[in-house]
């Protein structure tokens, strides 16, 4: 039995954690630099899990819990009008941590949509239909906003294209981030 609600601060670990299983390792690494490792990248997103006004925030965050209190999944999403806001955080992280400005990257939404930053179901809980609820669960928080629910999913990833289109997400256009093509999928508004 899979509950989704509303992640807690002291969940920030773990969260970070499935964030970076979600950005892929090799793009974190990007991120911290030659210089920094995967582990104080976790340290970064954890920070940044803890802040309350980061676009990775524990309060822009759902996570999926087992009957054994474990984190399964989770997803994190928020209104696409406070991106530049949201990644100050991020941007200031990186470059106290790691000596590297980010202030030039390029935005992946933008106002007029509940945007889905991160959607990630830990490895020993896959293939359970977790991701769905996930997803079914971001859009109902879409639509409270009065908002659609977008996203951006990887032309090399056709597995996780086709799960979007099962739950509604329809192709908006092309896009491209941290150097790798994407399509914008949105789940409208009824």
């Amino acid at each position: 039995m899979i509950k989704i609600e509303n992640a807690q601060k002291w969940q920030a670990n773990v969260i970070a954690r499935l964030i970076m299983e979600a950005m892929n390792h090799e793009c974190c690494q990007w991120f911290a630099g030659p210089n920094h490792n995967l582990k104080e990248f976790h340290q970064l997103m954890t920070k940044l899990v803890e802040c309350e006004d980061s676009q990775y925030s524990y309060r822009n965050t759902l996570v999926a819990i087992t009957d054994k209190n474990e984190i399964a999944g989770i997803c994190v999403s928020y209104d696409g009008a406070r991106l530049k806001e949201l990644r100050q955080a991020f941007i200031e992280g990186a470059l106290a941590d790691f000596g590297r400005d980010f202030s030039d990257m390029n935005d992946e939404t933008a106002a007029g949509e509940l945007y889905i930053d991160s959607l990630c179901v830990d490895k020993a809980f896959r293939a359970k239909g977790i991701a769905k609820q996930l997803l079914e669960a971001t859009i109902e928080k879409g639509r409270k906003l009065n908002l659609p629910t977008g996203l951006l999913v990887d032309i090399c990833n056709p597995q996780a294209e086709r799960l979007y289109h099962r739950v509604g997400f329809v192709y908006v256009d092309d896009n491209q981030w941290g150097g790798h093509k994407m399509k914008h999928l949105q789940n409208q508004l009824p």
